[in-house]
């Protein structure tokens, strides 16, 4: 933000000289006056608005970081003291003096500036693109438009919090399963790779040959121990293969393929897509945002490129005058259930709360869904454990059953 080198006269005719930090001149002159000084003389310093956008930059990168949760909060706390008869810029001022976070708070005070200076909330938000995503801002665009900010903001945050909490409850029934794999990879390669060779000693000194499993363990015992560091190397190397293929549009097709394909979880990442497709038009139609708009936004966060092509499609037929069930009917994505609940919607006037009613029943799908997953993974780990711990044993007993047998 530009620095401006002022003098004034304060209220008892006094000069003053000093910076003052503004998005242009007019906006420092209402800065100035409103602290009841009267600028004779302003001019932007180059020199100190360069210094404090380098350290603006710098301190974004690597301190600053609003979190999802916080401007929740802020939505719900906006929308409380709207609906409270507060005017915007007074309930702008008083979240801003209780906000803790230093970027959130720099944001703000940016916003409520923006306001003060005759801009509207949404051309003030639309300026923060990586905290304000295209959902919000549309919809508090359509609220301010309706004179209905206050419910706008509710709705905001309750949809904020519910986008939440899913993606919450897929990363929570994740966190178990991964943890387990990654001690249990790692007791198996400190089990294979210094506690089997010692073991195996015993062994070298036999004049018969060894079963197969034996040798096939003492074989891998050997690569572990003398080439890790090419198996890290191998294994960062597809990583970010991966990666690089995903971010090419053929890539990102097959991977957005696989996700909806693969074997469980294809059905609970297709019921995520489903309830958020719902939750999101629901809100967005609720708050008077037009049908093709609202459809272009959620193609732009359903984040998958299939499903997103289908709704491009979709829109272009709805343009040509087709409702949205008969758009989304011939997709393999949008089961038939789906469809005929919007197709309801349609026909009796309720698009709204029937697209909320599939947002909440595909939840509950998810949520059991992953209940389902999770108890699924497990057993699945377990089993995979225990192979691989069994064959490491088996691989040990055999020569030994072998030295009994030949000593008896």
């Amino acid at each position: 933000m530009p620095i401006y080198e002022y003098k004034a006269f304060d209220q008892k005719g006094k000069s003053k000289k000093g910076l003052i930090e503004a998005d242009n001149e007019a906006g420092a002159r209402s800065k100035l006056r409103a602290a009841g000084k009267y600028p004779v003389e302003l001019k932007e310093n180059l020199s100190q608005t360069t210094k404090a956008g380098r350290m603006s930059l710098g301190s974004s990168v690597m301190f600053e970081r609003v979190k999802s949760v916080e401007i929740h909060i802020f939505t719900r706390q906006l929308a409380t003291l709207l609906g409270a008869g507060i005017p915007l810029v007074s309930a702008l001022s008083s979240l801003l003096a209780q906000t803790a976070n230093p970027a959130l708070k720099k944001v703000l005070a940016q916003i409520k500036d923006a306001v003060n200076e005759g801009n509207t909330l949404t051309n003030a938000l639309a300026r923060h693109p990586k905290l304000f995503s295209r959902i919000y801002i549309n919809m508090v665009r359509a609220g301010e438009a309706s004179g209905s900010l206050d419910i706008v903001l509710e709705k905001l945050a309750d949809f904020g919090e519910k986008q939440r909490t899913l993606q919450g409850r897929l990363k929570a029934a994740l966190v178990y399963p991964v943890f387990m794999a990654v001690i249990g990879s790692a007791i198996l390669f400190i089990l294979i790779t210094y506690i089997v060779p010692n073991i195996t000693k015993v062994f070298a000194d036999m004049e018969r040959t060894l079963p197969l499993p034996t040798r096939l363990l003492i074989s891998l015992s050997n690569f572990l121990r003398g080439y890790w560091w090419l198996l890290l190397i191998l294994m960062i190397g597809a990583v970010f293969s991966l990666r690089f293929f995903i971010q090419s549009p053929r890539g990102r097709q097959v991977w957005d393929l696989l996700k909806l394909k693969m074997p469980i979880i294809g059905s609970v990442n297709q019921k995520i897509v489903l309830a958020r497709f719902g939750s999101t038009m629901a809100s967005l139609l609720g708050s008077s945002v037009p049908l093709v708009t609202s459809m272009q936004i959620v193609q732009s966060i359903v984040n998958n490129s299939l499903i997103a092509e289908v709704i491009e499609e979709a829109i272009e037929q709805i343009r040509k005058g087709k409702s949205m069930a008969h758009a989304l009917g011939s997709s393999p994505w949008f089961p038939p259930i789906f469809v005929q609940m919007i197709s309801v919607g349609e026909q009796s006037g309720n698009l709204e709360p029937m697209l909320i009613k599939i947002s909440d029943a595909y939840e509950r799908e998810v949520d059991m869904a992953i209940m389902a997953m999770t108890s699924l993974i497990e057993p699945i780990m377990i089993a995979a454990m225990g192979a691989a711990v069994g064959f490491v044993v088996l691989s040990i007993l055999l020569p030994i059953f072998e030295m009994n047998q030949m000593v008896g």
